[in-house]
């Protein structure tokens, strides 16, 4: 495989930007080698500037749930693009977007649009401790809730793929109200809640982790999470920035029957362009700026590209059609990994909801951050080395979860599963040697 201009156009990036990317996972650090340059993206296809073509599982990490160039998405963006790319002022788009949400969500009766997931947890957590008069939070070890100081304690995601432990630059004292708690143990929440009895203003939690990989919740957790929250007078938060219209069309939410306080959107619903929003019952949103005194805002914020975008992406994912394809390709896509591992004798997790799925290298099942962290990252990572030389692109590290589109077909699952199949035996091999 050819990538001369990958090499070349790395080297000049790391002249102009620190490490050569816009985001650390991005730069290969985990699995070896160096990021390929992209050209274009093409349905479930991207394809680099040295012309190699990929079946690709990121996704953009996720919003491409329609693929990529999606045309009715494409077309609807040149059109809005010719009215303006930004006003500053309301536009009717958000509220189409806002209807749109609230369909698949009902549980969110208010929302605010901002520019990132990181804004939108950011947001979303000042509201709970204005909301309850509290300041500390409990989030999970190995949740990712994007970059803001006081979320960069024991974070998964890139965080992990770096071996970072934390962050430089994030003072003691902006954590200090941070608490952590184990996911998928509820032990650990109530003993936290007994600690600090009174203090807690909320629980936020990936409901299915994506970002120590894709690893679901025990059967007892979101509804004990749910109760703990309630018997404390503290706030439940979603963080479906992944998950939302990625697990089920209403979220994990809808999904396992739970109704948080507060939740986190992204992803999807911008359909490829910046976006995020929090959004929960009315009551508590109403504290949010005009209406409140809990102050937020954004320039950016409800941009009418990023409207459309996610627009055109939620109207095609109202079909019952997308929901049962992911069920059709997803499932053949779980079972050929599994059957195909078990062939070359090599030990994984695989585990899929919806239109994501995850895989580890470990012969132990995996439900949280001790488990993810114990699997063979080196393993992985020539793994993803074999893939990728095969034409199929995964998430560079053993912490992101995978992701399918409404345009991966059969043909796509069979070649990436036979792949698979010869990237097993390949490790197998080298085990044996």
């Amino acid at each position: 495989m050819n990538i001369a201009k990958s090499v070349s156009l790395f080297q000049q990036a790391k002249t102009l930007m620190p490490g050569g990317v816009s985001s650390p996972v991005r730069a290969f650090r985990a699995v070896g080698g160096q990021p390929l340059f992209i050209d274009r993206g093409e349905g479930p296809y991207l394809i680099d500037v040295d012309g190699n073509r990929y079946i690709d599982y990121v996704l953009s990490w996720g919003p491409l749930i329609l693929g990529h160039a999606q045309p009715q998405v494409v077309r609807a963006l040149q059109e809005a693009a010719a009215k303006g790319s930004s006003f500053g002022a309301p536009s009717p788009l958000e509220i189409e977007l806002a209807e749109l949400i609230r369909t698949f969500i009902p549980r969110i009766e208010m929302m605010r649009f901002v520019n990132s997931g990181t804004e939108a947890v950011m947001s979303a957590l000042r509201l709970a401790r204005a909301y309850t008069g509290r300041d500390k939070v409990i989030k999970f070890v190995g949740n990712y809730h994007g970059h803001a100081d006081m979320l960069l304690v024991k974070a998964g995601s890139g965080v992990a793929t770096l071996g970072l432990p934390d962050s430089p630059g994030v003072p003691a004292a902006t954590v200090s109200n941070t608490l952590l708690a184990h996911y998928n143990d509820l032990d650990s929440v109530e003993q936290l809640f007994d600690e600090h009895k009174g203090q807690i203003a909320a629980v936020i939690v990936e409901p299915v982790a994506g970002n120590m990989g894709m690893i679901p919740p025990l059967p007892a957790f979101l509804p004990g999470l749910r109760q703990l929250t309630s018997a404390h007078d503290a706030l439940l938060v979603f963080d479906e920035v992944m998950t939302g219209f990625r697990v089920h069309p209403g979220g994990a939410q809808t999904l396992y029957a739970i109704q948080p306080d507060i939740t986190t959107l992204g992803k999807v619903i911008g359909g490829g362009l910046p976006v995020g929003a929090y959004g929960g019952r009315r009551e508590i949103m109403e504290m949010v700026a005009p209406a409140g005194p809990v102050y937020q805002a954004g320039t950016l914020s409800g941009n009418p590209l990023a409207m459309t975008a996610g627009i055109a992406t939620l109207k095609q994912l109202q079909s019952p059609a997308a929901w049962e394809h992911f069920e059709r390709v997803g499932s053949r896509l779980l079972a050929g990994l599994q059957d195909a591992a078990r062939a070359a004798g090599v030990p994984i997790q695989v585990q899929r909801l919806g239109s994501m799925f995850g895989m580890f290298f470990s012969a132990e099942a995996v439900s949280d951050w001790d488990t993810a962290s114990g699997a063979d990252s080196r393993r992985f990572a020539a793994y993803f080395q074999q893939m990728l030389a095969q034409g199929v692109y995964l998430a560079p590290s053993q912490f992101e979860s995978g992701f399918l589109s409404t345009v991966h077909t059969e043909v796509e699952i069979d070649q990436t599963v036979a792949a698979a199949a010869n990237a097993f035996a390949h490790l197998a091999t080298e085990s044996a040697g």
